[in-house]
């Protein structure tokens, strides 16, 4: 087997079962960095994938996009970095590195070349992966390799807007849905010292989202209870994909407050002009984050003792992890540990 061989699982189809795939990655690029995989997060962006449910997927498709492992090549070109060195790669592999976006530090809105981990390009599900070398993040050396996957995605989603929003220990910022990126978000507010209402469909999560560090915990689905809390934040992160009662939501805003979206709503969100113009409310949205943010994330993680909820399969199981998130009982995160034959 060549060095440029990479042992992955892969989807063949929409909808099928993954199942152990080998290709030739050909020669490493001057920009690019190759690293071995030890753990992977899975994400609902990688079955979305899978399933093409974005009508972008190429077959056969190698997803994974939230990779711990250690440096073992490095183009000519990469900078910064060492062989051996315990790295992540997130949602991004490459960027055009000329843009304005990128120049101006935003790559992750790269209107050049702006490469999807797992659009694509193969990604994490496998026991090698590559990436350009800015999107390559050195990770802390107190940061459990273990958990620290699903920061790398769900973390820097959650993260970014509160540096886009300016969010200070005195703000209170509700989070609409607590599964993998919801519960990263409480984790990082309390850290960074706000007050919390979480926003959850299932009250049966109020002690567990307690003891995770929410101040309050309010039915989604209650349109009374959402009512009610009219007028108090600063910050809403929505991070569900389905519909709720967006012009309620916004009523929960405090002036100056922004209701902002993350988790991929597929339907219209109605919106009263009249309802943000008495309060200079705003409704936004962002993708992940740059190189700078998720470097700021992996720090301040580090330095607070922030890890995801995770639960451990090993990536020879990851159908069976699959059903697993399908289920909707996994707390919170799954990760997979790479287990293939040397």
């Amino acid at each position: 087997m060549s060095n440029n061989t990479i042992q992955a699982y892969a989807a063949m189809q929409a909808g099928e079962k993954l199942v152990p795939y080998q290709f030739d990655a050909g020669e490493l690029q001057p920009h690019q960095v190759e690293v071995k995989v030890e753990y992977c997060g899975l994400c609902h962006s990688d079955i979305s994938v899978l399933n093409n449910e974005w009508r972008s997927t190429v077959y056969p498709v190698v997803a994974g996009h939230e990779i711990i492992g250690r440096i073992v090549a490095l183009g000519s070109e990469a900078k910064g970095l060492q062989i051996g060195q315990r790295v992540g790669i997130g949602w991004t592999a490459e960027s055009c590195q000329a843009c304005d976006e990128c120049i101006g530090g935003q790559q992750v809105l790269c209107t050049g070349e702006n490469v999807a981990t797992i659009v694509g390009h193969a990604g994490g599900f496998a026991d090698k992966v590559r990436a350009g070398w800015q999107w390559i993040i050195p990770l802390p050396d107190d940061l459990d390799a273990e958990s620290a996957g699903p920061l790398l995605c769900g973390g820097i989603t959650v993260f970014d807007p509160l540096l886009k929003h300016k969010i200070q220990a005195t703000h209170h910022v509700g989070v609409i849905g607590i599964g993998g990126l919801g519960h990263i978000a409480i984790k990082l507010l309390k850290a960074w010292g706000c007050e919390i209402t979480a926003f959850s469909s299932n009250p049966d999560k109020t002690k567990e989202l307690k003891a995770m560090g929410a101040d309050h915990v309010v039915n989604s689905r209650d349109t009374e209870a959402v009512k009610a809390q009219k007028g108090k934040f600063n910050l809403l992160l929505s991070t569900v994909n389905v519909t709720l009662n967006w012009p309620a939501f916004i009523a929960t805003l405090a002036p100056n407050g922004t209701l902002h979206f993350l988790g991929l709503t597929l339907e219209p969100v109605p919106v009263s002009v009249g309802s943000l113009i008495g309060g200079a409310k705003s409704v936004t949205g962002s993708p992940t984050g740059s190189p700078a943010a998720l470097r700021q994330l992996l720090k301040f993680a580090a330095r607070k003792k922030i890890a995801p909820q995770i639960e451990l399969f090993p990536m020879s199981e990851l159908n069976e992890a699959i059903e697993r998130l399908h289920s909707g009982q996994a707390r919170y995160r799954i990760v997979l540990k790479a287990d293939f034959a040397e």
